[in-house]
């Protein structure tokens, strides 16, 4: 999905981006492009990775760097409950809008590293594709918000890149070929350091998956770009974490 930040200079580095898109392609194709690859199917295992990790049907979901609405257009045939979507770049946030029809559901501009939501009133916040393009400080700050935002109880899932999967140094080889170019931030975390945020934060590390092993189960099968067809347990090629804010004190 689309790559939120606290910079000026990095939003609209993505709002040219996606504006070039909307240059060379059909509008649908462009607005699918924008958030990367696979529009259909991850949208489907984002929305049954949040499912795995407790949501109900009624609940709250954040969910940060919407972009066109690859979570959200599944989403919607799941969840009743709210849910906010905020990315920085304006044309995605009006295309998931009206791609998802929920009068009901708020699609927000992104204007830092902030969520806006009152504190403790969220059952899930997702960062799907996006902290793997923010400087760690800036995920560091927005897992904070996170936790503001959160119920207690509540869950953090987020989707990153890191060495030790070997299928992510495709990745990483790209951005080092990259180097001076427009091409965007990919940004690589280790578990140490998402332990240590968790640590710091309080919040409980509830699992952690590699991209590249299937690991959450898929209630039908999915249909990739390519026509491979995923059944049984899906993954979304990143790797993923799901932190947990602590639970009132009895």
């Amino acid at each position: 999905m689309s790559r939120p930040g606290d910079g000026q200079d990095s939003g609209d580095a993505y709002r040219r981006f996606v504006r070039t898109l909307e240059k060379q392609h059909e509008p649908d194709r462009a607005m699918q492009i924008a958030i990367g690859s696979q529009f259909e199917a991850f949208g489907v295992v984002e929305r049954e990775i949040l499912i795995q990790y407790g949501l109900q049907p009624d609940d709250y979901v954040v969910d940060v760097g919407c972009g066109s609405g690859r979570l959200a257009k599944p989403l919607a045939q799941y969840l009743f409950g709210r849910y906010l979507g905020i990315d920085v770049v304006p044309e995605l946030v009006e295309y998931a809008r009206t791609l998802v029809g929920r009068r009901d559901w708020r699609f927000e501009v992104a204007t830092g590293l902030e969520i806006p939501e009152r504190d403790g009133v969220v059952d899930i916040v997702c960062f799907y594709s996006v902290l793997t393009h923010l400087l760690h400080e800036q995920s560091y700050a927005y897992l904070t918000d996170a936790r503001r935002v959160l119920k207690p109880g509540g869950r953090i899932v987020f989707s990153f890149l890191e060495f030790a999967i070997p299928s992510h140094w495709a990745v990483f080889k790209d951005s080092v070929a990259a180097i001076g170019g427009s091409q965007p931030l990919n940004m690589f975390i280790g578990r140490d350091a998402i332990a240590a945020w968790a640590s710091s934060l309080d919040l409980a590390i509830v699992a952690f998956h590699d991209g590249d092993k299937p690991h959450t189960p898929l209630q039908e099968p999915v249909t990739l770009d390519d026509g491979t067809v995923m059944s049984g347990l899906g993954n979304l090629g990143q790797s993923v974490c799901v932190l947990e804010k602590a639970s009132r004190a009895l």
